[in-house]
């Protein structure tokens, strides 16, 4: 059985990854539009249509209306923008949140792809939450880094462009430091927290990669758990994954950005003082891996129920 799959914004970073990823795979048949058939209304919406899986790599606005151009109902979709990660009636597309959630994902005909950040964000902190460790009002926050092709084209351009807008060779840039950022909203609803967490991210001269790192003070929690308890709860949660990893953080002298770079991995580690009751929560990933085209594909995968790993770099 072949399916056919429109990767509606293909030209874009995320959709460019997801091509690539999908290339030369058997029992997939790609959509393809040349450059003046993606800018007709009427051709997009037919491509849309004719698809069983349409993957929306658009700015969010332009991802809404492509949801609205869809009227058979055969046509299930993946949304890589933003659009719909707190929606009503879409589900959330990361596999590993929940036990439950990839079967949610494989009946579902609207699947929402998670941001990267919140992707790592969610793997480090859900499964505390549900066992118990990390009590729902607890005050958390985030800090991360991400490579410059997280921002898209602009970023890219400007980054690699080292006389644009006057940012000359910049290593490290912070940003969103009036603490709104679009990801927060999934955060704290994926989370199922009751407070928002303390978001703090940036950008670094490098294209891909992401480090994300929530410091837990675990005196402070009503359990007071250990380093061990923290650590084993982790690779309980992710035991049977084949794309998420828990890492012993003894030992290991430190963490770089590059780590899961060019891979669809997610890896957590546990690091800290057990004398003085404080952790560091630590998750590498590749922004356009399991941070975004990575995630599309195995969506893609699950909902075809095909093997979910297809594709992917492990």
């Amino acid at each position: 059985m072949t399916i056919k799959v429109f990767i509606d914004g293909a030209v874009g970073t995320t959709g460019l990854e997801i091509r690539e990823r999908l290339a030369g795979r058997a029992g997939i048949e790609q959509i393809v539009l040349d450059d003046k058939a993606r800018k007709n209304a009427k051709k997009r919406a037919a491509a849309l249509n004719e698809s069983d899986f349409a993957i929306l790599c658009l700015p969010d606005d332009a991802a809404r209306e492509a949801v609205e151009l869809v009227t058979n109902p055969n046509t299930r979709i993946i949304d890589a923008s933003t659009a719909h990660r707190v929606a009503d009636g879409w589900t959330y597309g990361f596999a590993e949140l929940e036990p439950s959630q990839s079967a949610a994902i494989a009946g579902a005909a609207r699947v929402t792809n998670p941001g990267c950040y919140p992707t790592a964000f969610l793997a480090l902190v859900r499964p505390l939450v549900r066992a118990g460790f990390i009590p729902v009002d607890f005050p958390l926050s985030v800090n991360a880094v991400s490579g410059y092709s997280g921002g898209g084209r602009n970023m890219i351009e400007e980054f690699e462009d080292e006389t644009k807008r006057g940012h000359t060779k910049t290593a490290f840039r912070a940003y969103a430091l009036g603490l709104e950022h679009k990801h927060v909203p999934e955060m704290l609803k994926h989370a199922r927290m009751e407070h928002a967490p303390i978001f703090m991210p940036s950008v670094a001269r490098t294209y891909r990669g992401m480090v994300v790192e929530v410091p837990l003070p675990l005196h402070a929690l009503p359990r007071k758990p250990s380093l061990a308890t923290i650590e084993g709860a982790l690779a309980d949660a992710y035991k049977d994954s084949a794309l998420v990893r828990v890492l012993p953080g003894d030992g290991v002298p430190f963490v770089t950005i590059e780590d899961d770079a060019g891979t669809d991995r997610l890896t957590l580690r546990v690091f800290g003082n057990a004398e003085r009751g404080q952790a560091r929560l630590i998750a590498t990933l590749d922004n356009l891996g399991k941070g975004a085209a990575g995630a599309a594909v195995q969506n893609l995968n699950i909902m075809a129920g095909l093997d979910p790993v297809a594709g992917l770099v492990l």
